[in-house]
């Protein structure tokens, strides 16, 4: 009987199924089977016009773009960064310095660097500098001996002559000064002129009394709208005020102190002009802790429109600045520069968006 359970075993053919399907299957296309050659062939362009597309390089035509596009999905051509970066002597890497990954306002600059810096192969590399010139140096000087290829510098606090030095290093970018040399490009927004149309906005509706949280004293975006608000209130004839400015530091935390220090000092005011959009976030706050309601009791405006500005109790009236758009013009200039190209752009002009936190003073 076993010789006999034996022989049928033999006889029985493979089993049929999901198992043999799998065996069956071709094996997946991976960059190991596709060349850059077959992109080339299936695109009808040479490898060389490949590799400059892919390194961010070359200009071509929309056609030939097209073609390669589509030829590097149909294949699933995977290019390999590392054999790219060595081969053009670089990482493929852009060191970014930030303030506060985790803020509201740098995260939507962070995704708008990210996007562009990703469509052309190139990893971000983020680093927090806390506010504080010392640890921005620590972050540049780190992301320097990873070898980053370009720096960005996102709105902090490190001297211009640091900057510079950076600068003859790696092309290096930007934001929140008006800056120029060798290797380095700024992005400025019209803080003044922002400042200005949001102090003109609540005169126009009838306050004099008008409180200006500020931002950081150290920081020039601060002092540029401190600035719009003196003009505002100059222009109008309105005498300017010191003990209607109180110091903040940005943050909602820095806007509560600074309502609840306006309180217990007992000032006379039925407007407040944030420095930013988190700073009124906290004031708020510290209004409604005392009672005091938004529009009817005191009026409010923000500076930089952040996502949630819009959802706030009431939706606050603020400055729009373009932050994502920042971002992605940070990166596309240093990536400019990286292909050995003047980088140019420019930011819109400040918007106000007046929603339901601003009206008429009472009576």
């Amino acid at each position: 009987m076993k010789a006999v359970s034996k022989k049928v075993l033999k006889k029985t053919p493979p089993r049929s199924g999901a198992r043999a399907a799998r065996k069956a299957a071709p094996a997946p296309v991976t960059d190991t089977t596709v060349t850059l050659q077959m992109v080339a062939d299936a695109a009808g362009v040479s490898s060389s016009t490949v590799s400059r597309i892919l390194n961010g390089s070359a200009k071509v035509s929309p056609g030939k773009q097209k073609a390669v596009d589509a030829a590097i999905a149909e294949l699933g051509f995977m290019p390999n960064p590392v054999a790219r970066g060595l081969a053009g002597g670089r990482t493929l890497s852009i060191g970014v310095v930030t303030q506060a990954i985790d803020s509201p306002f740098y995260g939507e600059g962070l995704r708008g660097i990210e996007a562009v810096l990703g469509a052309a192969g190139y990893m971000p590399l983020f680093a927090s500098g806390h506010w504080t010139a010392a640890d921005e140096k620590k972050c540049v000087d780190l992301l320097l001996s990873r070898r980053v290829d370009g720096m960005i510098v996102f709105t902090g606090r490190l001297p211009d002559e640091t900057l510079m030095q950076v600068a003859r290093r790696v092309p290096t970018v930007v934001t929140g000064r008006q800056l120029s040399g060798p290797g380095l490009f700024s992005l400025n927004f019209a803080n003044v002129e922002g400042a200005r149309m949001a102090t003109r906005h609540l005169i126009e509706l009838g306050h004099r009394r008008i409180v200006h949280i500020l931002g950081p004293r150290e920081h020039a975006d601060a002092r540029e709208r401190k600035e719009g608000y003196r003009r505002a209130l100059k222009e109008a004839g309105i005498a300017y005020d010191a003990s209607l400015v109180v110091q903040g530091d940005f943050s909602e935390a820095g806007g509560l102190k600074a309502v609840s220090h306006l309180m217990e000092s007992r000032k006379d005011f039925s407007a407040i002009f944030a420095a930013n959009d988190q700073t009124a976030y906290g004031a708020a706050l510290g209004l409604y802790r005392r009672g005091l309601r938004i529009p009817e009791d005191v009026a409010m405006v923000g500076f930089d429109d952040l996502s949630g500005s819009q959802y706030a109790i009431p939706p606050l009236t603020t400055i729009r600045q373009p932050v994502y758009q920042l971002g992605e013009l940070g990166a596309q200039a240093v990536l400019a520069m990286l292909r050995g190209e003047a980088p140019a752009g420019e930011l819109p002009p400040p918007v106000l968006v007046t929603r339901e936190s601003t009206r008429r003073p009472p009576r």
